[in-house]
C-alpha cells in the first residue's frame, strides 16, 4: 500500500507565456488525508555547456538578467524548443551564443535543476569546439569572453559568475573528466 502514495488529485496548467506554466498539483499524502497544494513552474527541457576551443579556453556569456535585476557571466545555454534533441539543442546554442561549432559533444548527464519549483530537465554538456570563424556573430545582447579555468574561478568567487546550475556543470565536467577541477583552485590551496 505504501507505494500507492502520495497520489496527485488533481492537476491544472495555466500558461503564462510561450516559455513557462504555473502546475497546480493537489497531492494527498496518505488514504483519507487533506490533499495539499503545491505549485511548479513548468519549462521546456534546458541545456548548459563547458566548452574548449582549440586554445583551450571556456567560452562564457555575459547577459542580462531581468530576474536578478542585472548582467551576469554564464556558460552558453538554452531552452530545448519543441521536438528539439538536447544534443542539437546544445550545438545550435553554442554556435548562436558564442560563433564558435560544435566538433565533439559530450553528455555529462540529465538533472533536476530545482526538484521543488521547476518541472522541468536540464542537460549538461562537455563540447570540444571546431575553430570560430573570423565572421562568425553571437545573439544580440550576448558579450562572449573567452576564459582560463582560474579565470573562471575568479569570476564566480567575484560573484560575477552566479548561476549555481551552470557553476554544477562544471562540476560535472570536472567529475567525467574533461576539465581539471584543480586549475579551478585558489592559489596555495592545492
Amino acid at each position: 500500500m505504501a507505494e500507492d502514495w502520495p497520489k496527485i488529485k488533481s492537476l491544472h496548467t495555466t500558461k503564462v507565456s510561450p516559455w513557462m506554466e504555473i502546475i497546480a498539483r493537489e497531492v494527498e499524502f496518505a488514504p483519507g488525508s487533506q490533499p495539499q497544494l503545491y505549485h511548479a513552474v513548468g519549462q521546456h527541457d534546458y541545456i548548459a555547456i563547458v566548452a574548449r576551443t582549440p586554445e583551450a579556453k571556456i567560452p562564457i556569456v555575459r547577459q542580462y538578467r531581468p530576474a536578478i535585476e542585472r548582467f551576469t557571466w554564464e556558460l552558453p545555454a538554452g531552452m530545448v524548443e519543441k521536438g528539439e534533441d538536447a544534443t542539437e539543442t546544445c550545438k545550435r546554442e553554442l554556435l548562436e551564443e558564442t560563433g564558435f561549432p560544435a566538433k565533439a559533444v559530450h553528455a555529462l548527464g540529465t538533472y533536476a535543476p530545482c526538484t521543488s519549483r521547476l518541472s522541468n530537465q536540464m542537460h549538461s554538456f562537455f563540447v570540444e569546439t571546431g575553430p570560430r570563424a573570423a565572421a562568425a556573430q553571437t545573439e544580440a545582447g550576448i558579450e562572449l569572453k573567452l576564459v582560463t579555468p582560474a579565470e573562471l574561478a575568479g569570476l564566480i568567487l567575484a560573484g560575477e559568475f552566479v548561476l549555481q546550475l551552470h557553476i554544477g556543470t562544471i562540476l560535472l565536467a570536472g567529475m567525467a573528466g574533461y576539465l581539471d577541477l584543480g586549475a579551478f583552485q585558489k592559489p596555495g590551496k592545492r
